[in-house]
């Protein structure tokens, strides 16, 4: 008993319900609903079907030969029982029945004792005989689950009875008994039973091909010519005389030979051997007496003949090395009569000086055209595991699925994916969100759904019922395919118009993941699919599908990384007055890497220009360039030298590639083994650009006449060697020079040479007077490669030069008694900008900066205002020892200056240079109305009498 039994909703109720047009769903076995709608729409009767007969049955055929016996043990075993066990042809007709009990045939209907009724499912609906043919594997209807009314009363146990060597259905067995008889070890006994009758007729072969033997040893006998050849004896490859065969040329032999079989007449072919040797494959019918004809196949050795010239284009192979394949093949010839002269006057049988005939295979064509087939089957197979997967995208994947078995094992292939297994997701309903993925055939004008469209299943098609049970569905005639049909009857005559006839769908299965399905028709051959080729079919999905869901990862990772990495990129350029920039990203099409860029506003009006690159690719390297360029941040609000931030890049590159105990780098992942940066740092008032660079490419300057040069800067080594020291550069742009920045992926490409690439990177830039817009476009143009193998980042800075006017500079001595005369100065310089109203909060912070440097630094001072996009006051001395802001007691008389300076500033700071040090602030160009509330006390108390009077 089943659990829906258990629940009371059995096969006798779903049935009812089924009748009524209720929903049944989990009430009986999916195998046995979706026959029951196949029935139902095929208008079959539960209660009057009449099953056809069929009076030409053979009853003595070939089946019947080899399954007499086994048929007989089975009903002395059965002996005195209810059991009855019948033998079907491949069609469902009855060919034999045995009974337990002798008297049974006297109860039953005709139907049910007589041989040649059909039981097939078309005719008799649901049935163990029928199901079995329809699903061509091992059955079990019990019940209520049968599809007509004679049926309830009993059980069935049913099973295909193959050809060994063909593989196809050659007839059902079946047991039918009264559902108390059920057992499990029925289904034992059944299985043992048709491996029997299989043996048998694969014994009928082997009796067949001794028949032929027989005759052809006869022949030999009886013709002179072949009894100066050989002594008649039938001798395998190793016997033959100074062959001197390996394993390749046996292997070689014996195939062409079982070819030959196949072609069912006479030819000659000639094959080459290793170290050029010469056989003379011939092919002759041959019949027994009692009516057995083949083809027998004998070897014609040359072992005295001399190696054959190499081919064109194989001079100089080793000798001794086989070839990959057989070579000078001669096309078929028909011949005369054994030992008769050709029209040459050549006897192709008889034996030359030194040549030695034997014989080398014997058979019936159609075993040879199975032994062809199954080696055309390893070859696709082998063919397809290098031939699938070839790339990482999963439309293309899929579409290598369908080329690999057009024409070798269908004339059509559809495949059917999720949108969502196309952006790489997992599919959480592949049946509700199937879109037509790929077509593809013999012929482009055949009428199935079109690429892109949606694909709805009813439950009773063939592609519904492979994905639920997971396995390979066989429709060998889809004319009789009644769901398939019911699916768009107008669709379906479409393609019956185009002689489609056979169907295999089978699920996109892996790692338990439905990924899809794939549908394998058949129209050009006449011929049905059969069981081997399903399992071809299933084989070749099942390694798609292993290719598809890599790709599906893969997708969904790249997807991932790329999305981490733009996040991580600047989504927009900061506002600043030292440069015009314009850039350009073109991610890699193997996965996303470690490229990155930044535009970074300084003090003083600077900027600072950088480009990077990871080393590696995939999640690792996107994140630890978002690490990188967060660094390189944090080490430019320090106002690093270009030289000192590539120390600490260096540093921190090399921390991260190390284990957090500190070992040496990881191994077993995408480990990061360095990076590659170039940090510039541009001055608008001196139109100075400092520069260094890590194992990165130089930069490219357009000078404002349109020449075009590349830097010599000294290289430095990448980053995370740690320990080497960087040097820097100094280069002059006047204003309207372009510094062009960019990674190593915009010449370096695997499929052109990079000097080539860099000439034209200079054709493209050597063009004066265009914007950097203008100047990225054309290098995405006429350089960036179409497909790009890495990264390619580009950025186009040019330069503006700030107006002397908008900079005042005073040099001064240490003396406290001057702050008065510098706020004084500062004041008019501030009212010629016409910045009147931020004339308060500068002279409190000049008074600030200015008392301090005098204070605590050394000379010279020198005090410096920036008219920019903000206010910048500078104040320089000679000492290299920062100020650092704390916050006072309300008992002590001073150390309040710097935060009040901090309060009245948008930004302030320090920073170093070869002469000692810069304390600078930026105030905005409006008056700040912060000012009163910094003042009225609530800050620093009742403390600050005259605070103009600071310092």
């Amino acid at each position: 008993m089943t659990a829906s039994d258990a629940a009371g909703i059995g096969p006798v109720r779903a049935r009812e319900r089924f009748m009524l047009g209720e929903p049944v769903e989990g009430g009986v076995r999916s195998l046995i609903l979706n026959s029951w709608q196949r029935c139902q729409s095929m208008g079959i009767s539960p209660g009057g079907s009449e099953l056809p007969y069929r009076p030409d049955i053979d009853l003595d055929g070939r089946l019947v030969r080899a399954a007499r016996p086994v048929l007989d043990r089975l009903a002395s075993r059965f002996a005195g029982s209810r059991m009855n066990v019948a033998l079907t042809d491949a069609d469902g007709a009855v060919l034999q029945r045995r009974f337990g009990d002798a008297s049974m045939v006297r109860q039953l209907p005709a139907s049910q004792s007589t041989p040649g009724f059909v039981f097939a499912e078309q005719y008799g609906g649901t049935n163990g005989i029928g199901l079995a043919l329809t699903e061509r594997r091992l059955i079990q209807v019990s019940g209520a689950e049968h599809f007509a009314e004679r049926g309830q009363l009993n059980a069935c146990t049913a099973i295909p009875v193959r050809d060994p060597l063909s593989g196809r259905i050659e007839g059902i067995l079946c047991f039918g008994y009264p559902p108390a008889y059920a057992d499990p070890q029925m289904v034992d006994v059944i299985r043992r039973a048709a491996t029997a009758i299989e043996r048998r007729l694969l014994a009928q072969s082997s009796a067949r091909e001794r028949t032929l033997l027989r005759a052809y040893l006869d022949s030999r006998r009886r013709s002179r010519s072949d009894q100066a050849a050989g002594d008649g004896r039938p001798v395998g490859l190793d016997e033959l005389p100074r062959s001197g065969l390996d394993r390749h040329d046996r292997i070689l032999l014996e195939q062409m030979a079982t070819e030959l079989i196949s072609w069912a007449r006479r030819a000659a072919v000639e094959v080459t051997l290793s170290r050029g040797r010469l056989v003379t494959l011939l092919s002759r019918p041959v019949a027994s007496p009692s009516g057995v004809e083949g083809f027998v196949i004998e070897a014609v050795l040359h072992g005295d003949s001399p190696p054959r010239p190499a081919a064109p284009g194989q001079a100089g192979r080793p000798v001794g090395v086989p070839e990959p394949a057989m070579t000078a093949v001669v096309p078929p010839l028909r011949l005369p009569e054994s030992g008769a002269p050709d029209s040459e006057g050549r006897t192709p049988c008889a034996s030359g000086p030194g040549a030695a005939t034997r014989l080398l295979l014997l058979g019936e064509p159609g075993v040879g055209r199975y032994a062809v087939a199954a080696r055309r089957r390893l070859e696709l197979l082998s063919e397809a595991s290098t031939r699938i997967g070839t790339t990482l995208d999963v439309t293309r994947t899929a579409r290598e699925l369908a080329e690999m078995a057009v024409p070798r094992l269908a004339d059509y292939v559809t495949i059917d994916l999720p949108e969502t297994v196309l952006r790489g997701e997992e599919p959480t309903d592949p049946v509700s969100e199937l879109h037509r993925t790929v077509v593809h055939g013999i012929r482009t004008d055949c009428p199935f759904y079109p690429v892109g469209e949606r694909v709805d299943l009813s439950p009773a098609t063939p592609h519904r019922r492979c994905l639920a049970s997971g396995q390979a569905v066989l429709e060998p005639d889809l004319r009789r395919a009644a769901g398939w049909i019911s699916q768009d009857r107008e669709a379906a005559e479409r393609l019956f118009a185009h002689d489609v006839h056979s169907l295999i769908a089978v699920p996109l299965l892996a790692r338990g993941v439905v990924l899809g399905i794939a549908g394998f028709y058949r129209a050009r051959n006449p011929a049905p699919y059969g069981d081997d080729d399903r399992s071809l079919a299933q084989e070749l999905a099942t390694r798609a599908a292993i290719c598809i869901d890599n790709a599906r990862r893969y997708t969904r990772e790249h997807a991932m990384v790329l999305a981490l990495q733009h996040s991580l990129l600047p989504r927009s350029l900061p506002e600043q007055s030292a440069i015009d920039v314009a850039h350009r990203y073109l991610p890699s099409e193997s996965g996303a890497r470690g490229d990155w860029f930044d535009v970074i506003p300084l003090s003083g009006a600077r900027v600072a220009l950088v480009v990077g690159d990871v080393v590696g690719h995939g999640l690792h390297a996107a994140a630890t360039m978002g690490r990188l360029r967060t660094a390189v941040h944090n080490f430019a609000e320090l106002d690093l030298a270009p030289d000192e931030l590539l120390t600490h890049l260096d540093n921190l590159v090399g921390r991260l590639d190390r284990d957090e105990d500190g070992t040496e780098p990881a191994t077993g992942h995408d480990g990061i083994i360095g990076a590659s940066c170039l940090y510039a740092v541009y001055d608008p008032t001196s139109q100075r650009c400092t520069l260094a660079r890590a194992g990165h490419p130089p930069p490219a300057v357009i000078h404002p006449d349109g020449t075009v040069t590349v830097p010599d800067l000294p290289a430095g080594p990448p980053l995370g060697l740690v320990g080497l020291p960087f040097e820097t550069a100094e280069l002059h742009l006047p204003e309207g020079s372009q510094l062009i920045l960019y990674s190593d992926g915009l010449l370096e490409d695997h499929r052109r040479d990079p000097d080539a690439a860099l000439d034209r990177l200079r054709t493209a830039l050597a063009h004066p007077n265009r914007s950097p817009e203008d100047i990225c476009r054309t290098v995405a143009e006429a350089v960036m490669p179409e497909h790009p193998a890495d990264d390619v980042t580009l950025l186009v800075a040019r330069t503006r030069a700030l107006d002397p006017c908008r900079i005042a500079t005073w040099d001064l001595p240490a003396d406290p008694a001057r702050v008065g005369d510098i706020r004084a100065a500062a004041a008019r310089r501030l009212s010629d900008w016409g910045l009147e109203g931020v004339a308060f909060v500068t002279e409190l912070l000049l008074s600030e900066l200015v008392t301090n440097a005098i204070r605590y630094g050394t000379e010279p001072i020198q005090v410096r205002l920036i008219h920019d996009r903000t206010l910048i006051c500078e104040v320089s001395d000679g000492s290299s020892t920062a100020p650092h802001l704390r916050h006072a007691a309300t008992t002590d008389e001073g150390g309040r200056g710097l935060f009040l300076v901090a309060q009245l500033a948008q930004a302030w700071g320090t920073r170093y240079t070869s002469r000692g040090k810069i304390i600078w602030a930026e105030c905005a160009l409006e008056a700040s109305d912060g000012v009163p509330d910094l003042l009225d006390g609530r800050f620093f108390g009742n403390q600050f009498a005259d605070i103009p009077e600071i310092g």
